[in-house]
């Protein structure tokens, strides 16, 4: 999975990578894994602090950085970016599709509607936007790549977790059919599960845990921004960074 660490040092110089949910967790630690390595991270989240905080960090990487302070329910604004890198790059090389929703954890028939709706509109729609707004993008660029940060809660759908679970089912399903209609072409599309990782979610999701058992985002950065390398060549495949395995979606 890894790649040699001569080739990762610049695997991606000279590439603009879309990372969302970029803010915090996974996203901030992925823009800053793809800005260590050569790119222009194009850095999308609501949060502008955490913007700022990743755009100091980047620059002192010797990198560049583009804020985009973008609430990914609004599928508008998503067509506007889509178009702002077009205008500007006329390609997108990479793109880390990572801002998720945990709702609540709750017996399905106590999920209130307005929670559902909110879980995917930023887990399911927000994704298929992107998709629909990066493919002419994708496929302009020397190596088209993307990856969706999923959840291998698609799979195990425990109690109560059916909300988020049904969402990052509703991810895969998407890729899976995405990469597939895309088969001929240049572009590589791949679904992320990060594994149990020390993030606001997870704090959030299993308060009695001891964050301190758990890796950190930037102890899986590097697996996640190795599928938007133009080295990586799978197409179609489901990469677990708890096991380290790589499947079929």
């Amino acid at each position: 999975m890894a790649l040699a660490p001569d080739q990762a040092n610049t695997d991606l110089a000279g590439k603009v990578v879309l990372v969302t949910g970029a803010s915090r967790g996974i996203g901030y630690a992925a823009a800053l894994e793809a800005a260590r390595r050569g790119a222009h991270v194009v850095a999308v989240a609501r949060t502008v602090g955490g913007l700022e905080e990743l755009d100091d960090e980047i620059q002192d990487l010797g990198s560049s950085a583009t804020l985009v302070p973008l609430d990914l329910r609004d599928g508008d604004a998503i067509d506007r970016l889509g178009a702002a890198i077009f205008e500007r790059w006329g390609a997108l090389d990479g793109l880390i599709a990572n801002a998720g929703q945990l709702g609540v954890l709750s017996p399905l028939p106590h999920v209130k509607p307005e929670d559902f709706d909110k879980v995917f509109a930023v887990n399911v729609t927000a994704n298929y936007r992107l998709i629909r707004s990066t493919d002419l993008l994708l496929r302009q660029a020397e190596a088209g790549r993307a990856v969706f940060v999923s959840s291998s809660s698609a799979k195990s759908a425990r109690p109560f977790w059916g909300l988020y679970a049904a969402s990052k089912a509703a991810v895969d399903a998407m890729v899976k059919s995405y990469a597939a209609e895309i088969e001929q072409s240049k572009v590589k599309v791949n679904v992320f599960y990060p594994g149990a990782v020390r993030t606001a979610m997870r704090a959030k999701a299993m308060p009695g845990e001891d964050p301190a058992t758990l890796p950190q985002p930037a102890d899986i950065a590097a697996q996640l921004v190795d599928m938007v390398s133009p080295a990586f060549s799978l197409s179609g495949k489901l990469y677990d960074a708890s096991t380290g395995a790589t499947t079929d979606l």
